[in-house]
This record gives C-alpha cells, sequence and structure tokens, in this order.
C-alpha cells in the first residue's frame, strides 16, 4: 500500500501543478496541504481506513483536474475562463469581480 500512496501523493501534486500553473501563491499552498493531509495520515495502519484514504486522495486528484478552472487577468483588466477539454461536463461557475479581487 505504500507505492499506493505514493502514486495517490504525486497524482495529487501532479493535478496541482497543472491546474494551478503560472499561480505561485497556490502551487506553493495547494502542494503544502497536499503534503499535510498525507503527514496527518502517515500513522494509519487499518487497511480500511488506507483504503479510504487513498480513494479520498484519487476523488480530490480528479476534483482538482476536471472541477477546477482559473480565471487568468486579461490585458483589459478583466478575468478569463479558459476550461480545457477536461472540463467538459463540470459546472462552470465564475467568482465574482468582488470575490476575485479580495483573492490578489
Amino acid at each position: 500500500m505504500a507505492m499506493e500512496a505514493l502514486c495517490a501523493y504525486r497524482g495529487l501534486l501532479r493535478a496541482t501543478r497543472k491546474t494551478f500553473k503560472g499561480d505561485t501563491l497556490m502551487l506553493k499552498e495547494s502542494a503544502a496541504e497536499v503534503r499535510k493531509k498525507f503527514e496527518d495520515n502517515r500513522h494509519v495502519t487499518s487497511d480500511a481506513e488506507i483504503r479510504r484514504l487513498l480513494d479520498e486522495a484519487r476523488q480530490a486528484s480528479d476534483f482538482i483536474s476536471t472541477m477546477i478552472v482559473q480565471a487568468k487577468l486579461n490585458s483589459r483588466g478583466g478575468y478569463e475562463v479558459k476550461p480545457a477539454k477536461e472540463h467538459a461536463g463540470a459546472t462552470l461557475e465564475i467568482p465574482s469581480e468582488e470575490v476575485l479581487k479580495k483573492s490578489v
């Protein structure tokens, strides 16, 4: 199961790197959060609990890859969202300009 955990960990990091490409803060924070979650559960020994956690990690990776699209600031001062083919079928929820400005 150690190899499965490593694959799940790497998968999550890959998903965050792709989704947050170019956003240094989100890359740093998401990598720290992934590491923290895995470290917090390092001492879990129950096979059932480990399986549940691995499944949760795979679901998180899928969610990050298919449900999150970052808006990019354009030259006109607005934000653009360009979903990729992996986002097909996802519900698009665009945050308001006020929410976006607070996050900067």
